[in-house]
């Protein structure tokens, strides 16, 4: 596996996950639907999908493995003789990756708008002073 420029720094330990993230979320879906991203306060975003057609029924909002994933599936009605079908009973899945504090607070649908509402908490920054031993670092030796 190549690996970016940016995750072969020797200072950058332990980022693999991230590396993994970027990778999953450039191979997300094809655009449909359509979606905006708003900062809807100084620690609050909210994501807003098209979803017109949709009931609450058929869509669904999880959050799995600090990924929140939309997913919609319309119940096709088969009493219904279409003499023209134009718009298609199109199910979906939109995924977004989560920062790692980030929580979903909720969901609402109206006029084929879904909104979510999402918080990221204030961080609290955490000093911890690291005791330096004094004495000869312990090896391990292997006999012959």
């Amino acid at each position: 596996m190549n690996r970016t420029l940016v995750f072969n720094s020797p200072f950058l330990l332990g980022f693999e996950r991230l590396e993994q993230l970027l990778e999953r979320t450039a191979k997300n879906g094809d655009g449909y639907p359509p979606y905006n991203i708003e900062q809807s306060g100084e620690d609050k975003l909210a994501i807003t999908l098209a979803v017109a057609g949709f009931s609450r029924e058929e869509l669904q909002v999880t959050v799995e493995d600090r990924q929140l994933v939309i997913r919609g599936k319309q119940i096709d009605a088969e009493n219904r003789n279409f003499l023209h079908r134009g718009i298609a009973a199109r199910q979906f899945q939109r995924s977004f990756v989560l920062a790692e504090g980030i929580e979903v607070t909720g969901a609402t649908l109206e006029n084929g708008l879904l909104r979510i509402d999402l918080e990221r908490p204030k961080s609290n920054t955490i000093v911890r002073t690291i005791e330096i031993q004094a004495g000869r670092p312990t090896t391990t030796r292997s006999e012959p």
